[in-house]
């Protein structure tokens, strides 16, 4: 099918919204000239798409109700049987919906995205079911992943399984939330400004955020290249080192990985225990404002069984974490709003495999924006009134600032193998009624990420864990370290599990 050539009003239109005026004579110059370059696009129209092959026969699966859709985390069921065998074998995974999974469903929490269906596998489901796991269908996140708590996807809020009515966390809402009621072995969420750790903590599971590239991103709708990870969420250590020891390593088709950075066998690593390690309690890690003096409390003395362990704990102070929020902020609203909106949610100049497919449904967003969560619109005026106006001055400083937030962490590294702090700085908090105010929709989708929103910048390796109820709702203690060091932090996971029951701490 040959392209739409434009007519020369729509040629001076393009020129005119780039600030260039054409003459009539001009614009029926450039059109002349330009046939051919039409020409050169019609050869690429005309060539295939060269995606990876689907090799594992599915259904569409369905939508699930009522009972069986309890805590509103599930968006569809279906089963995807892997490989006979394998690290994963009779492991059940459900998928947050930001994940292509071809000839099923993919709205990632959004009604503008409601109706498309991916051709392509991306390369963690692959792995994944090439390891034996049975893809059991996808969970609900937050629209477009634009929150840390539980209430703006568009199939309606996910319910956190230790309390209805209160915050699964986001925007891998759906991921922890089921795993934490035992509907699933293993989740797959995303990591943007702490969206596997987040809900980890609030559901009262494990959830790693691996260092920045080691999980390829491959077919998982970008957010913005330098802060997007994908990685586990599991019940337990042991399935969670296992789920990355698949997962990770160079698939030769997403830009944000480095070849030589393979997997490792985290799952016998881990077991090493922790005497002898060095784990620095970051001060400012606890100093929030909003921070609850019962988290901050309930942290430190989980802290404390690493030093029954054989570890050494101290306080270290890093104050370049106080500013990491402020960051992240221009890199996620400026880069989010640029790359996933306005670029349609791969835009351009990096290599990788691009799902055309998704381009060309998501941009329909633009016809519907009115629809849009109003933490995505909140966040898309933040970032364009920067583009706009300053240029992207202030993303570009950002980014150059990011190397001194990792020199910063990397000073603390030189002394210490792990850092700890709260992963939130809260318990869940209630839902958002509805009808509720702009304000405490807001407040609830943003309120808890400064510990964690600093590590997807620096691309840090950092991982949440149980520690502790308050009032029945969990606790996460965040443990973070060296860039590709994953391991140590198993290490500490494992014996801070191995040591007692973490909901009786």
């Amino acid at each position: 099918m040959a392209i739409k050539r434009p007519t020369l009003d729509r040629l001076q239109d393009v020129a005119l919204s780039l600030g260039i005026q054409l003459s009539d004579a001009q614009a029926a110059s450039y059109n002349e000239l330009l046939q051919a370059n039409f020409d050169a696009y019609d050869v690429i129209d005309a060539m295939p798409d060269y995606l990876p092959a689907v090799t594992y026969a599915r259904t569409p699966g369905y939508h699930p109700a009522g009972e069986e859709n309890k805590y509103g985390a599930w968006y569809v069921k279906t089963t995807i049987q892997g490989k006979p065998g394998g690290k994963l074998s009779g492991k059940t995974v459900v998928l947050k919906d930001n994940v292509c999974l071809a000839g099923v469903p993919m709205m990632n929490g959004a009604s503008t995205l409601e109706g498309y269906v991916p051709n392509v596998d991306a390369t963690v489901v692959t792995r994944l079911l090439d390891a034996g796991a049975t893809v059991v269908g996808k969970s609900v996140c937050e629209f477009f992943c634009f929150s840390g708590g539980s209430h703006t996807s568009s199939p309606g809020p996910v319910h956190n399984p230790h309390r209805m009515g209160y915050s699964a966390g986001g925007s891998s809402s759906g991921s922890a939330a089921l795993v934490a009621a035992g509907e699933v072995d293993l989740a797959i969420g995303g990591d943007q400004g702490g969206s596997i750790r987040m809900p980890a903590s609030y559901c009262g599971i494990y959830g790693m955020k691996a260092t920045h590239g080691l999980v390829p991103y491959t077919g998982v709708m970008p957010i913005e290249l330098t802060i997007d990870h994908t990685g586990p969420m599991t019940a337990n250590v042991t399935d969670n080192a296992l789920m990355l020891e698949v997962l990770a390593g160079p698939d030769g088709l997403d830009p944000r990985q480095h070849a030589g950075q393979e997997a490792k066998p985290y799952s016998e690593l881990m077991k090493a225990g922790v005497k002898g390690l060095r784990i620095g309690i970051v001060t400012e890690g606890f100093g929030w404002p909003q921070s609850d003096p019962a988290v901050s409390e309930k942290v430190r003395q989980a802290a404390q069984v690493f030093t029954k362990l054989g570890a050494s704990v101290t306080e270290v102070s890093v104050p370049m974490h106080t500013v990491g929020p402020a960051i992240w902020l221009p890199i996620a609203a400026e880069g989010a709003t640029q790359q996933m909106m306005k670029d349609n949610g791969h835009g351009f100049n990096w290599k990788g495999l691009y799902v055309t497919s998704l381009v060309d449904f998501h941009a329909g967003w633009k016809q519907r924006a009115d629809e849009l969560s109003d933490t995505l619109k909140i966040t898309m005026i933040l970032g364009e009134y920067f583009i706009k106006h300053y240029r992207g001055h202030f993303y570009a400083k950002a980014q150059n600032l990011s190397r001194q937030l990792s020199a910063a962490y990397d000073a603390a590294f030189a002394q210490y193998d792990l850092l700890l702090m709260p992963t939130l700085p809260i318990v869940a908090p209630p839902l958002p009624k509805p009808g509720a105010s702009i304000e405490e929709v807001i407040a609830r989708a943003f309120e808890h990420v400064p510990n964690t929103c600093p590590f997807d910048v620096t691309g840090h390796p950092s991982m949440s864990i149980p520690c502790g109820l308050i009032d029945g709702l969990p606790v996460g203690m965040m443990l973070t370290g060296k860039l590709y060091d994953e391991a140590t932090i198993y290490r500490a996971a494992y014996a801070f599990e191995q040591a007692g029951d973490w909901k009786a701490r």
